[in-house]
Order: structure tokens, then C-alpha cells, then sequence
């Protein structure tokens, strides 16, 4: 079918989230393979950020394919009353890779319903109502998740549901607090949330959810005294621990799961993403020997029809047998050394760069108006003008796909990406950056 018909039917009948549909015109992709895509044109384009950040394993893996397929002849899906040989090996190699006793999981379909589940978890483990979530961040769209989100996709659904606080992180390039120095703006936003809890009543918070690194509201990086500061506050009040690693898991970070930079072990971690690459939708939460022996005499009130679905937990376990055979934790950590370099240099390049922040196959371009100021160029929610809609529309004509938003290029390339194929694709970034550079006065 040629491309004029696809567009037409799409535009006649598909929902696109997050837009007014009007705005709406999609390149219509056609096929993909390793860190390529290609629309039904035949144009060829670098996936720079695998999808949406979850193709980790890249497009088109032959080992996970195959195994999807001998699956599919055998079981595709059993009622979750039941057990299968996929639901049980997926759930023993996620134990063998998460830090410390993270040993039980409990399938969902994706991240959000991963925190829905953590959210009722937690609250029926503490017998507490309370969950404390941050200032830009995203859960998820699905009702509990998008109230915990920090930005304003929660918006549209507010008032939410009952029991969540807000409460901010650190932000070294905007301190909401004024902390001149990294050290002093992670300092700064351990004492604010350590009074706000006292403040709050810490009998009354059940968790704290936290992404280990701020994904699509900056890629912002916490220190470890921070992270480490947050479990204590958690230990010393009763409070569960959960950390987000729906995009942070998997190896884009450079370790299997983030918040293992940090030296912290979690009550639970919610994650999905790479967890299948996008093979096939699948979530998980996974629990803590803490709460496995809470809920082994008494029930988890939770349950979904796809939980476990044999066909998504043989691509998890094919994706996972994939990260180790073909190294691609480390080549994260080792690659993305030299992504971090190469966009440094754009940001000494391009006056409309004002911050780069990386860890391991993860980073993020901050635009600004003034370097010496900081001040934004774009603006929170596109306040100013916006500037991702032009300078995505420049990547995809020079033949790159990533997502952006307000002040935020994110990159997040498939984990397979080499060196070489790092400098191709910033090459086209450095291109496209003189789009913005113009919209400077």
C-alpha cells in the first residue's frame, strides 16, 4: 500500500496521545533493523532513541524473534490462575539480576500498571495512606501513576487520586533552592524533604517513589549522598523505598539497573522497557524479601488478565540472554563514555546548549537562551516558544528520530550502538542545533 493511503487512513481514524489531533502527521515507518528504521518511502533513519527509550536490544534481533516464534506454536497465553515454563524462568533471571534480595516479581503489562501495583502494595504492607512522589517526574498515564507524575501530563486528570505529595529534587542547572554547586543542591533537597516529611507526619507516608535518574522531565542525576540520604529517611521512618526503572532498568544506565550507581537497594523496583525491548508489552514489580513474607499469609489484592503472558516473558527472557551475551551492559557504560564526550563538544560548539547530562547510553541537551544566566530558551511547558517541534522536524529531513520536548533533547540509542555510529548521529545533531542556535536574539 503506498504511503498516501497509509496517511489517509491514519489521519481518518488513529488517536495519537499527547497532541491535538490536528497537529498530528507522522512519518509512517515501515521496517527496522538493528539501530535503523525506515518509513514506507524507503528513507532510512537512526533510532537515537530507541523507540520510546525501549528498544534496548536494538530493532529486529533474530534470537528473540525465534524465540517468540517457537513460543507461539506451543502457548501464547494460559488464564493467570496458571503457572508456565516462561512465567517462572523470567522471574528467577530477574532475580539473578536485580541488587539484593529484589527477588519476587509480580507481571503487569507496562510501567504504569507496574506503579499501580506499587502504590496498593505499599499501602496494604504499611497500613499508611501517604505516597510522596516528586516534582518532575513521570509514572505513567493510568490514574495513580499520572498523580504521582510531577509535570503537567497529570494535569488533564487532576484532582487524581487521594493521598499523593509532591516534594522536589535536586536540579543542580535550575535549584529550585539556590544551591550554587551540585553537592550543595542534592544537600539542599535532602534537608528540604527531610523537614517536609517531620513536617507531614512520617507515620502517615506509606512509600517514596522515586526515578533513580529524572527521565523525561531532564535525565537529571542525583549525587549518591542524596540517594543514600532518601533510604535512610525511608529506614528511619517506616517508609518503603520504590524506585522507577521503567526507563532506568535494563542497561541504559551502564549497570543492569540504575540505582545500583548509587549503592541503594530498593523495598521495590517497577519497571518494563527493555525488559522485552518492546517485543512485546510486559512490566514488572518486583518486591524485596521484606514484602514477599508480608503477602505470603496474606493476599495481594491485585490482578491483571495479561499478567505473565507466556509469549511477552519468552521475549523477556530472550531479550535478557541477549544483554548477556552480547555484552551489552557494558558496551552502555563503554559507548556512552564516548557519547558523553561527543556531546560536551556540541555544547561548547552551540551557544544554545547550555547543559549536557549523561550516564551510560542516557543523555539529555538542555537548551538555553544565555549560558551565563541559564535562562530557558524554550520554557517549562514551551512557555517561550517552541523549539522541539523545529528542531526534531531538522533531525528527521537529515535522517534522525529522537524525542524532545521544552528544553530537553533525549538521547537514548539502542545499546547495540557503536562508536562509529555514536559519531554519524551526532554529526546530524550538530546540523540540526544550527536551527536553534538562530532562535537566540
Amino acid at each position: 500500500m503506498d504511503t498516501k493511503k497509509i496517511v489517509e487512513m491514519d489521519r481518518s481514524h488513529v488517536v495519537y496521545s499527547w497532541h491535538a489531533q490536528g497537529d498530528v502527521n507522522p512519518i509512517i515507518m515501515d521496517h527496522a533493523q538493528g539501530i535503523y528504521q525506515w518509513d514506507t518511502d524507503g528513507k532510512k533513519y537512526i533510532d537515537f532513541c530507541s523507540g520510546l527509550l525501549n528498544i534496548n536490544i536494538g530493532h529486529g534481533n533474530k534470537h528473540v524473534l525465534d524465540a517468540m516464534k517457537t513460543q507461539m506454536d506451543k502457548l501464547c497465553y494460559v488464564g493467570t490462575m496458571f503457572g508456565t515454563e516462561p512465567k517462572a524462568r523470567l522471574a528467577k533471571m530477574i532475580s539473578e539480576v536485580t541488587p539484593g534480595d529484589l527477588d519476587y516479581t509480580f507481571f503487569t503489562n507496562g510501567g504504569a500498571e507496574s506503579i499501580e501495583n506499587a502504590i496498593k502494595a505499599a499501602r496494604m504492607f504499611t497500613g499508611r495512606h501517604k505516597i510522596y512522589s516528586r516534582w518532575r517526574s513521570y509514572h505513567g498515564a493510568t490514574a495513580g501513576a499520572i498523580t504521582l507524575t510531577g509535570d503537567p501530563r497529570r494535569w488533564a486528570a487532576e484532582p487524581g487520586i487521594p493521598g499523593v505529595v509532591k516534594f522536589f529534587g535536586p536540579y543542580p542547572y535550575h535549584d529550585p533552592f539556590g544551591g550554587k554547586t551540585e553537592e550543595e543542591t542534592n544537600r539542599k533537597a535532602l534537608e528540604v524533604l527531610k523537614t517536609q516529611i517531620m513536617l507531614d507526619g512520617p507515620h502517615t507516608i506509606a512509600a517514596i517513589f522515586m526515578e533513580p535518574v529524572v527521565g523525561t522531565n531532564g535525565i537529571i542525576i542525583p549525587n549518591k549522598e542524596y540517594m543514600q540520604g532518601v533510604r535512610q529517611l525511608c529506614d528511619e521512618n517506616g517508609i518503603l523505598l520504590v524506585i522507577d526503572e521503567t526507563m532506568a532498568g535494563w542497561g541504559r544506565s551502564g549497570k543492569w539497573f540504575a540505582i545500583e550507581h548509587f549503592d541503594v537497594i530498593p523495598d521495590i523496583i517497577t519497571t518494563a522497557k527493555g525488559l522485552t525491548s518492546g517485543y512485546v508489552q510486559l512490566g514488572a514489580m518486583i518486591w524485596n524479601k521484606k514484602l514477599w513474607d508480608y503477602f505470603y499469609d496474606h493476599p495481594f489484592v491485585g490482578g491483571l488478565t495479561y499478567a505473565g503472558h507466556a509469549l511477552a516473558c519468552t521475549a523477556g527472557i530472550a531479550n535478557i540472554e541477549v544483554y548477556k551475551s552480547e555484552n551489552l551492559i557494558e558496551n552502555s557504560a563503554v559507548v556512552g563514555e564516548h557519547l558523553k564526550k561527543r556531546l560536551l563538544e556540541l555544547k561548547e560548539k552551540h551557544a544554545c546548549v547550555g547543559d549536557v547530562r549523561a550516564i551510560g547510553l542516557w543523555a539529555a541537551l538542555e537548551f538555553t537562551s544565555d549560558k551565563k544566566t541559564r535562562a530557558p530558551l524554550a520554557g517549562f511547558n514551551n512557555s517561550i516558544q517552541n523549539v522541539a517541534g523545529v528542531f526534531t522536524k531538522r533531525l528527521a529531513e537529515l535522517g534522525l528520530t529522537l524525542f524532545a520536548k521544552w528544553d530537553f533533547v533525549f538521547i537514548a540509542p539502542p545499546l547495540i550502538i557503536t562508536k562509529e555510529q555514536i559519531d554519524d548521529a551526532v554529526a546530524i545533531i550538530d546540523e540540526a542545533l544550527k536551527v536553534v542556535d538562530a532562535k537566540i536574539k
